[in-house]
């Protein structure tokens, strides 16, 4: 679960759960994307990027006011 405030969402809050997820994804499936990046010619940041925002929506968020 992440945490939140939800009187701080601002451009900071949001470029650290981006990098959190980048992160995980790194970590779970990292090895993977680099080796589909190299065979598929494509550009392993943009790769990460993308799957970073996707694993986004799977987080289980709590909002505290």
């Amino acid at each position: 679960m992440v945490y939140l405030n939800y009187t701080n969402l601002d451009n900071e809050t949001q470029q650290r759960l981006l990098s959190d997820s980048k992160a995980d994804i790194e970590q779970r499936i990292g090895e993977d994307l680099k080796i589909y990046a190299k065979e598929n010619h494509l550009e392993y940041d943009t790769i990460l990027y993308e799957e970073a925002v996707k694993n986004l929506y799977t987080y289980e968020y709590v909002f505290n006011i």
